[in-house]
């Protein structure tokens, strides 16, 4: 009993705190509903729709992690595509030279988002110890997206090669085998079907709860402490730009997961992943949704990501139009996120109770 105790009063009473809307049974059971619904539902559905949401679901570790870095943290980074961009080439050199057998493409992903959260730390401590701050680093983050995209378009000739991944300039990698589990009798090959969008579900349910658990702890409150007013978090004796710094690697590490992911299901990827369109749209997906709760940035993702595919279908050339016209309506009338806002509505969606 004591130690049942221990965790509820601990890690686990942190999945309801005042950084994170929904509490109480009545917000758990609807929880539990949505997953068990996004379960069972492609058992009724046909495989490339599935395949479509389990893409869908593939950009949510990248919008959590803008959301932490620009709603908790108060750092708009507009670069996320430069952690997904590397973390898809990385993967795709790993697993093109050394295969995807025995389990090796998962601990492909693994170093992939490792190593864009290494590249984030790095970044983060120029920009934050080198006291950039405000639009800045916009400007820094949207620079460096850019140069390496520049970069690896023109990385074409047959010299570009590492091991026996081709980077292939503006055409981009392709080839590079999918997410293999081992598993007895042989591996289970995830393409882009329904075992993948069932692990992609599974991830992404585990990523949400661990990062109620994280912006509910002492870390998430001087995050927020910071992003309200830094001056006054210093004089509390606050490292603010290491906290930033942290926050800035785990939200490139996230990026870094979704490009891997990308890679994974597509079994491609080029620099126009790094380009301007691409890194603005999380923006818009998070400024929609709501910046400063991660509820509310994964519902906004997947609401502005379906209504951007279907314009890309029906009506292409108004796409982006769309979407200008929807951040620039969000920013003059609901600055907060329209998901938000109406969230702020339902009986569930105050901030939760102080753990």
């Amino acid at each position: 009993m004591p130690a049942t105790a221990g965790l509820r009063s601990g890690w686990l009473a942190r999945l309801e705190g005042p950084q994170t809307l929904g509490h109480g049974r009545g917000f758990w059971a609807l929880f539990v509903l949505v997953v068990a619904v996004a379960a069972i539902w492609p058992l009724f559905s046909n495989g490339w729709t599935v395949g479509n949401v389990a893409y869908f679901l593939v950009w949510c570790f990248m919008a959590l992690g803008l959301g932490l870095i620009w709603g908790y943290a108060g750092a708009l980074s507009f670069g996320q595509t430069a952690f997904f961009g590397v973390a898809g080439y990385v993967y795709g050199v790993l697993t093109i030279n050394f295969g995807a057998a025995y389990g090796f493409s998962l601990l492909a992903l693994v170093l992939a988002a490792a190593g864009a959260g290494v590249l984030a730390l790095i970044l983060a401590y120029f920009m934050f110890y080198g006291r950039i701050g405000g639009v800045f680093i916009g400007i820094v983050t949207l620079a460096v997206t850019l140069v390496l995209q520049a970069f690896m378009a023109q990385t074409a000739g047959p010299q570009w090669v590492i091991g026996k991944a081709r980077l292939n300039g503006y055409n981009g990698m392709s080839g590079m085998p999918p997410l293999t589990i081992p598993w007895f009798g042989g591996d289970i090959v995830l393409y882009a079907d329904m075992a993948l969008y069932y692990v992609l579900l599974g991830l992404l349910v585990v990523v949400y709860l661990a990062m109620r658990v994280l912006l509910n702890s002492r870390f998430g409150n001087v995050l927020v402490a910071i992003r309200e007013n830094p001056e006054r978090a210093q004089m509390l004796g606050y490292d603010i730009r290491r906290y930033q710094m942290l926050a800035f690697g785990l939200g490139g590490a996230l990026a870094g997961l979704s490009g891997a992911l990308y890679t994974a299901w597509g079994q491609y990827i080029t620099p126009n992943s790094m380009g301007l369109t691409s890194a603005a749209l999380p923006v818009i997906w998070v400024a929609f949704g709501g910046r400063k709760d991660i509820t509310a940035t994964l519902i906004g993702t997947l609401v502005v990501l379906a209504i951007y595919q279907a314009l890309t279908i029906h009506a292409s050339q108004y796409a982006i139009v769309v979407m200008g016209a929807l951040l620039v309506g969000t920013v003059l009338f609901a600055p907060e996120g329209i998901i938000l806002s109406l969230l702020k509505l339902a009986p569930q969606g105050r901030k939760g109770r102080r753990a």
